[in-house]
């Protein structure tokens, strides 16, 4: 069907929007026509579904916005049908990414010694790689877990995003056998919420899947002193607790708190991972609980609150511009955490360059309802629970 004309548009926005003013446009303006005004009633969520409907016969979008403090309606033409790729590829990233993660396991379980040649522990790996299905099913559970939280949420709100793309990083590149995985959304979600809840989904589901994986890998690891050099899995509170929660000690167990009371230890070695654990007492960490440290690590990153992360989602369906205020103080936390890990300088300029612009939504107008926002800060709560502030912790 043809664009209808001025009156029919009028007459369709006017039902929702107390028109003030209207604003003409083209295609290289972007917009068919703009409406500055206010809606009708409180339910802007309501109203947006209704005037999106009554403009389909016309191939026409709506955007809520607002400018200035100002609520504005655009007409757009809408947009051309996303690409949604082959389903093939991302099964042969993640057939790739299975026998990465496996191999990368098998060198884990390996019995011969340290020193030997890679390429000998390469060979003795895959000839047994069956070692490497404990540590590859729980961490490619919580992935998988993780990924499609947020592919199934997308397809119960209607936004179309892609499915989960595994990316293959094999033993000695990779700690992990993987880089983790991704999705697309290839369309603007509608609002905030659906922003919000895509957002969410992820996390909430790989950590359903990492804390159960975690604690069982607890269980089927050993207590032992660090002796000598090497290379330990960082400390998050959520981590702390569940060591707490197995082993009844607060690990690494410290020969002596050197007069510091336990407390301001604790919150010292945290951040800082100092002093040196060198003698202490510490997991042995079975490859699952490996898988499942792993998959607290992965929720912290994408939990950081800024661009296009999940973090990012959920702060910007929360504060909406006012999140782009947080970005300078995420940064500068990011810099001075570098001190202690180096791979958070890495992080930030990733994060600077790629990860400063936030989702946009068809409806702007539209704020999170007060469950969200409940739900929003528990997120937070979640956040600090989780993040390791030191990834990866030399001793000796």
């Amino acid at each position: 069907m043809n664009s209808p004309d001025t009156e029919i548009l009028n007459k369709l926005v006017a039902r929702i929007f107390q028109i003030e003013s209207v604003t003409l446009g083209d295609t290289r303006r972007g917009f068919l026509a703009r409406y500055q005004g206010r809606l009708l009633g409180d339910d802007s969520a309501a109203a947006y579904d209704r005037l999106a409907e009554s403009l389909k016969p016309y191939t026409l979008t709506p955007l809520f916005q607002v400018e200035n403090g100002e609520q504005v309606i655009l007409l757009v033409h809408d947009a051309p049908p996303p690409k949604m790729g082959k389903p093939s590829r991302n099964l042969l990233f993640f057939i790739l990414t299975l026998i990465s993660v496996l191999f990368t396991g098998s060198v884990f379980e390996s019995t011969l010694s340290e020193t030997v040649e890679f390429g000998i522990l390469a060979k003795d790996a895959l000839l047994n790689i069956w070692r490497g299905f404990p540590f590859a099913l729980s961490l490619l559970g919580i992935l998988l877990a993780h990924e499609f939280g947020h592919y199934l949420m997308g397809r119960y709100h209607k936004t179309n995003v892609s499915l989960p793309f595994f990316l293959p990083l094999p033993y000695p590149l990779s700690i992990l056998g993987t880089l983790g995985a991704f999705i697309q959304m290839k369309e603007r979600p509608k609002n905030k919420r659906v922003l919000f809840d895509i957002g969410i989904a992820g996390p909430l589901a790989g950590l359903v899947v990492a804390i159960p994986v975690l604690l069982y890998g607890l269980s089927l690891s050993e207590l032992t002193p660090l002796t000598g050099t090497g290379m330990l899995e960082g400390n998050s509170i959520l981590y702390l607790l569940s060591k707490y929660v197995v082993f009844g000690k607060w690990l690494p167990e410290p020969v002596s708190y050197m007069g510091v009371p336990p407390f301001l230890y604790w919150v010292r070695y945290l951040f800082t991972s100092t002093p040196s654990p060198l003698g202490a007492l510490d997991v042995q960490v079975h490859n699952i609980a490996w898988a499942g440290w792993a998959g607290l690590l992965v929720t912290s990153l994408n939990l950081i609150p800024i661009g296009t992360l999940d973090g990012g989602h959920i702060i910007h369906s929360a504060l909406g511009d006012k999140a782009k205020k947080i970005a300078p103080l995420i940064f500068a936390t990011l810099i001075g955490l570098g001190v202690f890990w180096e791979g958070w300088w890495l992080w930030a300029a990733m994060l600077y360059f790629l990860g400063r612009r936030h989702a946009q939504t068809l409806d702007q107008i539209t704020e999170l309802d007060p469950r969200r926002q409940l739900i929003a800060k528990f997120m937070l709560f979640i956040f600090i629970l989780v993040f390791i502030p030191v990834p990866l912790v030399l001793y000796g």
